[in-house]
């Protein structure tokens, strides 16, 4: 049964989206959405503005979206469904970017960011990212019980290494990582946080100015680079750098977290993890911490610019389309068992980072920290637990990435 009537107008009794987690089962995806999935691998939603976009929430339907051409990334097209009240209102403030650009110009843009995130320089990179994991256990070992994971840990490696990497001093991570936060709670409005998003674009812009005339071998040079080539303007590479720098930190810090959270609660999923020295099976991990947890809680938003035919219902040009990473990676079709963390299943297939052309430019970054900081986490604090009761740990039920507010734990 569709969700749409016969004259093409969508029925009164639509779910509202997003929807809440149970919290009994923290780290699996809400309940409606899974059974939603049992019935068909997409339906109709309502969202905060009354309209009623797609929800795809299989794995099969989502892979497929995100490759077609005829799915536009495009915030400004008429039709597509904003996360919140807070990015609609800056839709048209925001310079256009990787994140939000379709076909020949999104490749322009994803072709300036190719550089600092090459496989090559990732890998090289991998020095760095374990010495700043090292500095930041030892830290830990050195001071009180409990430690909160989140601050000590989570937060500071992924600020550090994206910090270096594009050039951005670390003394300021306390300002951006309070300004990056700015429209990133799951129902923003229109002026949250606008001045605080907008110190971090003029922030951007002074840095991309500063290395115009000191250029040095990080990613906001590269794009400063670009700048003084005519390539791109003054805002759009600040745009691009303010994304990459949110990206950056915000998630894979989020990603850190939770994912020692749910290693602690499967003891022996984390023993595999500790005693392994197959790199092959440590990166296979990550991909299956990134399954079971698929931390993007508000979909990836997309419009569709013709028909589309796709699992059994047609999605007409102009309608919104929101690709939700968790129910798609707890898909039953694509991973037997899902509820179960299994770092032995093949996880390769996992939509944490996206799909397509418009997969996550960072993710080779991501997978290299998240590598390190679990392995080498659970390696040099192996008695390490949770040092509150489980239902007393703080999600962020409340942001667009999913994670943990604090994390203390004790050894």
């Amino acid at each position: 049964m569709t969700d749409t009537l016969a004259e093409g107008k969508v029925s009164a009794d639509v779910p509202e989206y997003p929807m809440e987690r149970d919290a009994q089962c923290p780290f699996a995806p809400p309940q409606q959405m899974l059974d939603m999935n049992d019935r068909k691998p997409l339906s109709r939603v309502r969202i905060w503005n009354g309209t009623t976009p797609w929800l795809v929430t299989g794995h099969e339907v989502a892979r497929a979206l995100f490759a077609d051409s005829r799915v536009s990334v495009d915030d400004r097209r008429e039709g597509f469904p904003h996360w919140n009240e807070h990015m609609l209102a800056t839709v048209d403030k925001r310079p256009r970017s990787v994140f939000t650009s379709d076909a020949e110009e999104h490749t322009r843009f994803r072709r300036m960011l190719s550089k600092p995130f090459t496989f090559r320089r990732v890998e090289g990179l991998r020095s760095v990212i374990q010495e700043v994991t090292d500095e930041c256990i030892d830290q830990i070992l050195a001071g009180p019980q409990p430690a909160d994971m989140v601050a000590e840990l989570a937060l500071p490696v992924p600020t550090r290494v994206i910090s270096d990497m594009l050039g951005v001093p670390y003394e300021d991570h306390e300002f951006f990582q309070e300004h990056a936060n700015a429209g990133l709670a799951r129902y923003a409005a229109a002026d949250a946080m606008q001045k605080g998003a907008m110190s971090l674009h003029q922030y951007l812009i002074n840095l991309v100015e500063e290395k115009q005339a000191n250029p040095a071998e990080d990613a906001v040079s590269d794009l400063a680079e670009r700048v003084t080539a005519g390539e791109i303007s003054v805002k759009e590479a600040a745009q691009l750098g303010t994304g990459l720098l949110i990206a950056g930190h915000e998630t894979t810090a989020n990603m850190i977290g939770i994912g020692i959270l749910a290693l602690l609660e499967n003891p022996e999923q984390a023993a595999l993890l500790r005693d392994s020295n197959d790199p092959k099976f440590i990166a296979n991990a990550v991909e299956e911490l990134m399954r079971y947890l698929s931390i993007i809680q508000n979909g990836q938003r997309r419009v569709a610019t013709e028909d589309i035919e796709i699992g059994g219902e047609t999605i007409r040009a102009g309608e919104g389309i929101i690709l939700d990473l968790a129910p798609a990676n707890w898909d039953a079709h694509a991973f037997p068992h899902p509820e179960k963390l299994d770092l032995t299943r093949d996880a390769g297939q996992q939509l944490g980072f996206g799909y397509g052309r418009h997969q996550c430019v960072g993710q080779q970054l991501a997978r290299a920290e998240l590598q390190i900081v679990f392995h080498t986490l659970l390696r040099r604090m192996p008695t390490m637990k949770l040092a509150i009761p489980f239902d007393e740990v703080p999600f962020k039920h409340d942001r667009l990435a999913y994670g943990v507010y604090e994390l203390p734990v004790a050894w």
